[in-house]
């Protein structure tokens, strides 16, 4: 066995992994001990790496060759590297010469690394001429760079994980860390035990498991942060807890900030966002002394974690500014355990920030409106100049393609057929652009449907370069095997088309793009020297560090110029900043409501967030079932209340619409919510979520109903809310399907029966597993469900029927055509014991109640077979009940074990991970365990 060290390719941690693996197979993952960013630990997703990769698998997702669609809607067909990428060269250099350059874009992704991202920049800015490259980051961390550039100057975040252990507050705004950065808060947990006197702030409309840890809660109102910020301004500044000294020294600008907020009074700020006026209070204070300190003269350090809470927003970069305004009010910057952090939502969103990989920047944080930035580039990579003209982000450079401005897109790493908001236009877009071209690892995105040209690329555990991760710490990421089929890195296949591009735009003049791409470590390094070159003098230089270093010495953080011997571990710490003046600037920024707020047609505040087990459109977490088992299906939660207000039962069918569009989704109570707020997890994508509109078109997933609305300095999209009406649809012909497969067929039939989705008003397909320990390759089904407002074609059922292994002679029947009744069963025998392979339900899915709980349990079954045919549920000895949901994914504990381990005396979490080992693992599922253990032991009191 080989042991490889790299880094994970979730969230941007950046955690720091082991690969095991044998010949060309990945056999095991772990994580890196002496990695800095999680010193050994990993989360459920992480610790599932090596079976995403796993021989079975590969085939049925991966995309192995380059494929060719002669037409719209034809099936691809395999294509000769060489004429692959002559084909894309041909395309853009025709695109270019006929329409110019701007008639070209290139659409990337944070999950790209830093070497793949420099050389697209290079090739689109220095290469096309066009400055249309953006990337998926302009979703994540877009208004983070706007905030911190507004205010300390330039986007680097000042403080560092370790500044966990030393701060006397900690502010999470934003942010369900809990979920989206697991590993992270488990060193917030560390830290809250090592010092329980740590006091932790969270404010987020959602009652997250984040929460449960906090000292003070502050369930403010969608879009009120910065009337929350600004109330925690007026209250320093009234009972004097800013630091004056800080202020006069190495800042300016406070004089308007002050009078922004003069009004911003605790009894206002209160009632806007839906607070207790002494909680503002309260949360003024601890910030402002950092934690449970009387007097300014004892202040101890603050530090803020936020992510899309504050990013995802039309005014996201106010909110960036606002908080940081705080920080430097009160001088909770420079030193430990102080600081704003903004913690990045993919692994590599940093690096791309780093290169230019923006449609705003160029390399090393170089402005692209400033002409002095531009010739300095232009110098650096060989060519007369660098565009003037600003290139059209991420949502701009869509509504351009839907409106026939953009002729050739290549998009690379990413699904925005999935992930960006207003989903209409989007299709749109890739529908009328006149070539697309796809550079991905995946060929099961709902974006390669739309692909004339699908390149494959290399993905994690075959990827060799390296990565940046939230605080400023760059890792090597190492190939542990060879490249799956055909498979090439993403700047090798951007290096061999600009090489074909240079024959036609600059014929006869050196290349550009002079990398090694027959040995790929040294073309990687090659890259990565230019741009280490290109941040000579920048606030990110990192001239000091080399790729031998990297390898000796481990992840380094940057700055790290040279002559250093290692990097800063926090910025401004002699209160100096990359500005003209040297000071930090607070933004007077006022508070701006949400784009969509509230309204008697569309009453309730839709969030938007992550689930604990799944990344992103789950092209690659939602292949195990074992990742799904947490939140099996989607589903829309709502305040208990309002279902009540709205008549509405837990699972019941609700059309949730939007300016933008509508879906039809399940409705689940969840007390966490705020009245007229609902949530839907940003996961559920069109292959797992789907149906058909009115006027027949197919819809799917949240972003259907999200708004196009954006921040109009960061341009960052307000996925984070969108105003929605929910309401009841009767939709009385309902299927229920499930299946247990063998692995070899379990991907193929899903995305068979996700092909369908579009055919009924609801639909929703999505794999699972035995319950217990994580499951085996047999013990993994598939489920649909589906439902529509008048009975459909019989084929199309049939056609259920034969992906699930249905039309043979041994299959169980019963059909009542009057009642529009239909049930097929499968059974399966072995050793005299008798188990429920298969079902299929037509017609009102009652009798799914207890026949799903029956396939699911996986148990024997004590029923004989004729009697699961009855129209009414037999007697409930002997019955399953439905499954309860999974807690611990690393060892299949569920909520049922842990409640009856609850109700036979353990009363603590130790005594749980002792008894049941949930929580041992990765330990992502600590604080549901914990929350577990409060309200049974208030619910016993």
């Amino acid at each position: 066995m080989t042991e490889t060290r790299s880094t994970c390719p979730y969230c941007g941690v950046g955690c720091g992994v082991i690969i095991q693996s044998e010949g060309a197979q990945i056999t095991g993952v772990r994580g890196d001990p002496d990695h800095p960013a999680n010193f050994g630990r990993l989360c459920s997703k992480g610790n599932s790496l090596h079976l995403t990769a796993a021989a079975a698998l590969a085939p049925q997702t991966r995309l192995l060759q380059p494929l060719q669609r002669a037409q719209r809607g034809a099936t691809p067909q395999p294509l000769a590297w060489d004429a692959a990428l002559h084909l894309a060269a041909t395309r853009i250099a025709d695109t270019v010469q006929q329409h110019g350059p701007d008639a070209v874009a290139v659409y990337a992704s944070g999950q790209l690394l830093t070497e793949d991202y420099y050389v697209f920049n290079k090739l689109t800015k220095g290469l096309l001429g066009t400055n249309n490259l953006d990337t998926n980051s302009r979703l994540c961390m877009s208004s983070a760079v706007a905030g911190y550039k507004a205010t300390l100057g330039a986007d680097a975040p000042p403080a560092c994980y370790d500044d966990l252990q030393h701060a006397g507050c900690l502010f999470i705004t934003g942010s369900n860390t809990a979920w989206a950065h697991p590993v992270l808060f488990r060193r917030i947990e560390d830290a809250k035990a090592a010092n329980p006197a740590l006091k932790i702030i969270v404010a987020d409309p959602r009652r997250t498991e984040t929460a449960e840890i906090a000292d003070l809660f502050l369930p403010l109102q969608p879009g009120s942060d910065v009337r929350l910020f600004h109330g925690m301004l007026h209250t320093m500044l009234w009972e004097g807890w800013i630091d004056s000294a800080y202020i006069e020294r190495h800042t300016h600008g406070f004089d308007a900030l002050k009078t922004l907020v003069r009004e911003a009074t605790p009894e206002r700020v209160a009632r806007d966002c839906g607070l207790d006026m002494q909680d503002v209070l309260q949360a003024a204070r601890w910030f402002a002394l950092g934690g449970a300190v009387e007097t300014t003269a004892q202040r101890a350090p603050t530090l803020s974690l936020y992510c899309q809470g504050l990013n995802q927003s039309s005014s996201g970069t106010a909110k960036n500014a606002a908080l940081i305004n705080l920080h430097l009010a009160t001088g909770q910057i420079g030193k430990p355990g102080a600081g704003p952090l903004s913690l990045t939502g993919q692994p590599n969103a940093m690096g791309g920030r780093e290169v230019g990989g923006m449609a705003n920047l160029l390399s090393a944080h170089r402005d692209l409106a400033n002409p002095d930035h531009r010739a300095e580039v232009a110098a650096l990579w060989g060519v007369d100049d660098v565009p003037a003209q600003p290139g059209k982000t991420a949502i701009e450079l869509f509504e351009a393609a839907a409106d026939g401005q953009i002729k050739t897109l290549w998009i690379a790493c990413t699904n925005p057929a999935h992930s960006l908001p207003d989903q209409a236009t989007v299709r749109r877009a890739l529908q009328r652009a006149e070539f697309v071209i796809l550079q991905d690892a995946f060929a099961t995105t709902a974006t390669a449907a739309y692909a004339d040209l699908l390149l494959p690329a290399t993905t994690w555990g075959e990827k060799l370069g390296t990565v940046t991760n939230s605080e400023r710490r760059i890792s090597r990421v190492r190939a542990a095997v060879p490249p799956l089929g055909q498979a090439r890195h993403d700047w090798q296949i951007a290096t061999q088309i600009a090489q074909r591009l240079e024959a036609r735009l600059r014929p006869g003049q050196p290349s550009l793009f002079a990398y090694d791409t027959q040995h790929a470590e040294l073309g990687a390094e090659q890259i990565w020297n230019e741009h280490r070159a290109s941040t000579r003098g920048r606030d990110l230089d990192i001239t000091g560090l080399s790729w031998a270093l990297l390898d000796r010495a481990g992840p380094q953080q940057w700055p790290l110029p040279e002559g250093a011997q290692q990097g800063q571990a926090r910025l401004y710490a002699e209160g100096v900043f990359p500005t003209a003046d040297g000071r930090a600037r607070f933004a007077a920024q006022p508070w701006q409501p949400v784009a969509e707020p509230r309204s008697a047609r569309f009453p309730f505040s839709l969030n938007t967030g992550r689930l604990r087990d799944q990344w992103h459109g789950m092209s690659r977490t939602g292949q195990l079932a074992r990742l799904m088992a947490h939140a099996p299906e989607p589903a829309l939660q709502m305040h208990p209340q309002d279902m009540e207000r709205q008549r509405l039962q837990p699972g019941q069918l609700v059309a949730v619409r939007s300016r933008h569009g509508q879906l039809v989704v399940p409705v689940q109570a969840d007390a966490g919510l705020g009245l007229s707020q609902v949530y839907l997890p940003m996961h559920w994508g069109s292959e797992y979520l789907g149906g058909r509109s009115h006027d027949g078109q197919a819809v799917g997933g949240v972003n259907a109903v999200t708004t196009p609305a954006f921040c109009p300095q960061s341009k960052q999209p307000e996925l984070k809310h969108a105003a929605v009406s929910v309401q009841a649809v009767e939709l009385p012909w309902q299927l229920l399907a499930a299946a247990w497969l063998p692995e070899e067929r379990l991907l193929a039939v899903r995305q068979a029966l996700a092909a369908l989705l579009p055919q009924w008003d609801f639909a929703s397909c999505v794999p699972f597993a035995a319950p217990g320990a994580p499951s085996s390759p047999a013990r993994q089904g598939v489920l649909l469900r589906a439902a529509s407002a008048t009975p459909p074609d019989a084929a199309l059922v049939q056609q259920v029927h034969a992906l699930l292994g249905l039309e043979g002679a041994e299959v169980l029947r019963y059909a009542d055509a009057q009642r529009q009744h239909r049930r097929s069963l499968v059974l399966q025998h072995a050793q005299q014991q008798t188990w429920l392979q298969a079902l299929v339900l037509c017609g009102p899915s009652d009798a799914g109640h207890w026949l799903l709980p029956l396939l699911h349990s996986a148990q024997p079954l004590s029923l004989p077979g004729h009697a699961l045919l009855r129209p009414q549920a037999p007697p409930a000895q002997g019955l399953p009940a439905a499954p309860a949901a999974l807690v611990c994914t690393c060892l299949g504990v569920n909520e049922q074990a842990i409640t009856q381990a609850l109700d036979s005396g353990l009363h603590s979490v130790p005594q749980l991970q002792d008894t049941l080992r949930c929580g041992t693992e990765c330990g992502s599922c600590l604080p549901r365990l914990r929350q577990m253990v409060q309200q049974h032991a208030a619910h016993s009191a």
